[in-house]
């Protein structure tokens, strides 16, 4: 709303639409073949805000691919109308627009709405008035996808969360005129380098960064200012998307910032930030709810088993062996996991059953755990457990193994080690919000336990006896409905199994693999669902044009007979931040790959 409502009742709205017209024209870039405007609409109002009239586009910049838009607008405590701008979008800022000052991409722009004409005017103390090839539009630059940002309402003081490429999340504090450094630079580190920090001249650092292994998506927030959490009363509060994370951003005597989690939401929900009038903060989760943000009652005592022996999963004098009534399974298509061997084991409460969904997605009831143990050849290096609360969601919780291999002990956060193995050289311990990134509410918390993926023959060593695992579940009453004849029940494919239909051993790989992001509301960028119920062409992969931009020259996902110009199959080749899946592997699947090549390969044309 304008700042002087009442008196002038005009709201103003920031949106992006998939049609062309914005001015300027586009830039001279690579395009998607989509091209999207973000504009920025006046409405007027003559009942106080009850209804608007018809919006008066003030002004609409022409973007070139589908992500890093435009988004927030905010009133400055001087009246100027602040509008945050994207890249253009794609990856790696294939328009250079964030340093290109002839372009509003990549931009905080600041305008007078005020203007007589009805569209805006341009301050005169913007920094880049009169300057030769900028647009005078400019406040600062250097910006990757600031997409929310705003000002402490008090000091005046405008933050930025900075969404980053693949290596590190930024929280900025914009000055007239700072140039922040995307595309030269990401959060503090000089891009294509992992250790050389920034230290350009003309470059403003952040205030913080977050390694991936933190934030995937920072979600910028608010300076606080109320009354329910003195100890927070000027501190800046965000979070990130991808892992629902809050921080309170702290400084020391020495003015170094700390970010301390406060709150966790929920993966791939938060979306924004916002306050009342007396400062509170509110937060908005996607297809979720509108919470507010208040003081945490005592912790309880942390009484979560700190060794695996202690948790009664596992023998407790034997922690390698699982203890009585818990069943081993297996998976047909199995998660890449960096080429560890796996087993896996699951127990529900007494007098509990598994609910088979008409999906084949399999839901098991309020207390079940499921357990996980990774290795390299005969030592094992961690194991998970998966377990679903009384609200019915599900926690993870990582135990590493200790050097002498006779127990494993709780980890409070997730870790990179060494690993002087047999085949593993590092191993990647994940925290708890990074399991719940791909064990998302959208793909039902579990991933394996569905059907299709449990129908196989299991050897079951505490009888000898090798039997279907659908066949054995049911006969032991741990299934709510009988299931029938594992036969006529679906099935997935062992990708690596030369004998079955190449078509069949991909799709399974993918369901696998990336489904659990690459589904509706699942988190996965762009329109993919990758789950095998789908059709080739309800995937919404082959022939269709990446809105993110090329990868290595490539412009479709899914390019028939070419693996070579399919993203797809570039992603899961990858070794860089461009690799999927994004989090929990560092190796690249290269069986699983070539499983995908030969599929691209087959494909004669799409359907």
């Amino acid at each position: 709303f304008h700042p002087q409502w009442p008196a002038k009742r005009e709201a103003y709205l920031s949106y992006t639409r998939n049609v062309t017209g914005g001015d300027p024209a586009p830039p001279a870039c690579p395009q998607s073949g989509n091209p999207f405007t973000s504009v920025v609409s006046r409405f007027t109002s003559t009942n106080n805000g009850m209804s608007l009239g018809a919006a008066d586009e003030i002004l609409k910049v022409a973007q070139p691919y589908s992500n890093h838009n435009g988004g927030t607008i905010q009133f400055g405590l001087d009246g100027k109308l602040y509008f945050g701008l994207g890249d253009g979008g794609s990856g790696d800022d294939p328009c250079n627009a964030g340093l290109d000052m002839n372009q509003h991409l990549g931009k905080l722009l600041r305008i007078d709405v005020d203007a007589a004409a009805g569209m805006y005017k341009v301050p005169p103390d913007n920094p880049y008035v009169g300057v030769a090839g900028t647009r005078p539009e400019i406040w600062a630059s250097g910006l990757r996808n600031p997409f929310r940002f705003s000002f402490d309402r008090e000091t005046g003081e405008l933050w930025v969360g900075d969404v980053g490429q693949g290596a590190w999340e930024e929280i900025d504090k914009i000055a007239k005129g700072g140039n922040y450094g995307w595309k030269t630079c990401e959060g503090f580190h000089r891009r294509g380098s992992t250790s050389a920090l920034c230290n350009t001249p003309g470059l403003a650092d952040p205030i913080v960064e977050h390694p991936r292994q933190e934030a995937r998506s920072i979600t910028g927030g608010v300076v606080y200012r109320g009354a329910a959490m003195p100890s927070l009363v000027g501190t800046y509060i965000y979070g990130d998307f991808e892992t629902g994370n809050i921080w309170a951003l702290l400084f020391d005597a020495a003015n170094k910032p700390t970010p301390k989690i406060i709150a966790n939401v929920g993966a791939q929900t938060l979306v924004a930030f916002a306050q009342g009038n007396d400062g509170e903060v509110y937060i908005v989760q996607i297809s979720g709810p509108i919470s507010k943000l208040v003081p945490a009652a005592p912790p309880p005592p942390d009484n979560f088993p700190q060794k695996l022996s202690q948790t009664g999963c596992v023998d407790p004098g034997d922690p390698k062996s699982a203890a009585s009534g818990v069943i081993p399974y297996d998976v047909v298509s199995p998660l890449w996991s960096d080429g560890a061997d796996k087993t896996r084991f699951l127990a529900i409460p007494d007098n509990t059953t598994i609910t088979v969904e008409m999906d084949g997605d399999w839901t098991l009831p309020i207390g079940s755990v499921l357990v996980k143990t990774f290795a390299d050849g005969n030592r094992r290096i961690e194991t998970r457990l998966f377990m679903r609360h009384d609200d019915g969601l599900w926690g993870g919780y990582t135990y590493e193994w200790d050097d002498d291999g006779k127990d494993a002990t709780l980890l409070p956060a997730g870790k990179l080690r060494p690993i002087a193995g047999a085949s593993l050289t590092s191993w990647t311990y994940p925290s708890r919000t990074q399991c719940i990134q791909c064990h998302s509410v959208a793909a039902g918390g579990t991933l394996g336990l569905e059907t299709g993926q449990l129908n196989r023959d299991f050897v079951y060593s505490s009888t000898n006896r090798i039997s279907n695992q659908l066949a054995t579940l049911e006969h032991i009453g741990m299934l709510a409905t009988p299931i029938g004849p594992p036969e006529a029940a679906a099935r997935l494919a062992d990708p690596a199994a030369t004998v079955e239909p190449i078509d069949s051993r991909a799709r399974s790989y993918l369901h696998a693999n990336c489904s659990h992001c690459h589904r509706p509301m699942g988190g996965g960028q762009g329109m993919m669902d990758l789950r095998i119920s789908q059709s080739l062409a309800d995937t919404k992969t082959c022939a269709v044009t990446n809105t993110q931009g090329p990868v290595q020259g490539a412009t479709q996902l899914v390019t028939p007979g070419m693996p070579a110009a399919s993203i797809l199959s570039l992603r899961i080749h990858a070794t860089d931040n461009k690799r999927m899946p994004p989090v929990g592997v560092t190796v690249a699947d290269d069986a699983g790959a070539a499983v995908i090549d030969e599929w691209i390969r087959s494909l004669p044309a799409c359907p």
